[in-house]
């Protein structure tokens, strides 16, 4: 199998267009191509539903305070209002990203590495999309831990977040995946246990049969591949996660998206 095709991955920037729809697409179409007539997915909606997160009118608050500060005493200082209100929308916005990239919704004490917060700011996306998503998350029968379960339209997946030595070159060698000289099968194998017997679990408290997809996003090392195929788990680039997530073939309704996330939250409990 060719390092840089992935068969039986679907194209994560193709969309059919509606016929009957002659404007285009809006963004969200892209993950509810069932709902595109909605408005509930609107920009100011999901903005709506990120300020109702615990905590986050009083974040806004802080971040508003502190920008209109900056905003009086530079404009103060410059005499110009204009040159005040750009640094206070610039301080707004340089507080917003470094605290979203700060903040986890891991506890600390259980110590999430880089590349978990990495993939956790990504997926605070895909949350106010419809997608369910878990943290840190154990395996009841096993020692291993799923970083990040997550559920939506397109499917369940466990996504195990890595980073690796940049300096090191990521290849494809006859089904073995080596980073340099290193042989990273062993990881490869781990992630699928984790996602098969989550899978088990999950399937057994739903009572019914469902599929979770196997990943590690990967920091580091350059790729010659956004994602790969092998050994039945997708080999990411950590940077493409949202991009991956459209190229599940699973079709679930809101319904089954809330069954098999509270299922999930039950079967596999807190890593602790």
């Amino acid at each position: 199998m060719s390092g840089t095709n992935l068969s039986d991955v679907e194209s994560a920037t193709r969309v059919n267009p509606s016929p009957q729809r002659p404007e285009p697409d809006r963004p969200e179409s892209l993950f509810f191509p069932n709902q595109k007539n909605q408005r509930d997915i609107s920009g100011a909606r999901m903005l709506y539903g990120a300020l109702r997160e615990k905590g986050a009118v009083r974040k806004w608050a802080v971040r508003g305070a502190v920008a209109l500060v900056v905003a009086i005493v530079c404009g103060f200082i410059a005499s110009d209002w204009r040159i005040g209100a750009t640094l206070g929308i610039a301080t707004m916005v340089g507080i917003s990203v470094y605290q979203s990239r700060r903040e986890s919704e891991i506890p600390r004490w259980r110590k999430p590495s880089a590349a978990q917060r990495k993939t956790e700011v990504q997926l605070k996306v895909m949350k106010q999309l419809g997608y369910k998503v878990l943290h840190a998350r154990a395996v009841p029968g096993g020692n291993g831990q799923i970083d990040h379960f997550i559920v939506g339209r397109r499917g369940a997946f466990a996504i195990d977040s890595e980073s690796w030595d940049k300096r090191l070159p990521l290849r494809n060698k006859l089904e073995q995946l080596y980073h340099g000289r290193f042989n990273k099968n062993q990881r490869i194998d781990e992630a699928l246990e984790e996602a098969k017997r989550a899978e088990e679990l999950i399937s057994k408290e739903l009572g019914r049969e469902i599929k979770v997809r196997a990943s590690l996003a990967i920091y580091g090392p350059g790729m010659p591949w956004d994602s790969h195929r092998l050994r039945g788990v997708d080999i990411i680039s950590g940077t493409k996660v949202r991009k991956w997530l459209r190229t599940g073939r699973d079709r679930l309704t809101e319904q089954e998206i809330e069954e098999i996330y509270a299922a999930a939250e039950r079967a596999l409990p807190p890593r602790h």
